[in-house]
């Protein structure tokens, strides 16, 4: 039987194979940045965010991790302000490294910042400016 949060990892796990299949050299090159943890919360690691063609891909580096944290969700802000608008999806591993998509709706170039966030406490749990 399969409940929502395994409908949910299937379901970004199909996406992010996807991504990976298409990206190649694009990931050479754009924004970086380092996370830090926040909330009496351990984050580290690299980030960078890419643009494929038309579309950003959030790529979380192989050095990336997170001491845990319940609902934990990838998501963009800007100038210390998470934006709740620009959730990209569940963290899918706390450690390693790990593809998100942006959807087309979005415009990452207007975001400095890529969040860690807990969904229930409503907290960060680290962010990583990028430039």
């Amino acid at each position: 039987m399969m409940n929502r949060r395994s409908l949910f990892l299937a379901a970004a796990a199909s996406g992010m194979a996807l991504t990976v299949a298409s990206t190649g050299a694009a990931l050479a090159g754009g924004a970086k940045g380092t996370f830090t943890g926040l909330s009496n919360h351990v984050t580290s690691g690299g980030v960078k965010v890419v643009k494929d063609g038309d579309r950003y891909i959030v790529e979380l580096g192989k050095d990336f991790s997170l001491d845990g944290g319940p609902d934990p969700r990838v998501a963009f802000g800007k100038d210390g302000k998470y934006d709740p608008d620009t959730k990209l999806g569940a963290l899918l591993h706390l450690t390693g490294k790990q593809q998100y998509a942006v959807p087309p709706t979005l415009d990452a170039s207007k975001y400095n910042e890529v969040y860690i966030w807990c969904e229930v406490a409503g907290v960060p749990l680290g962010v990583a400016k990028i430039n």
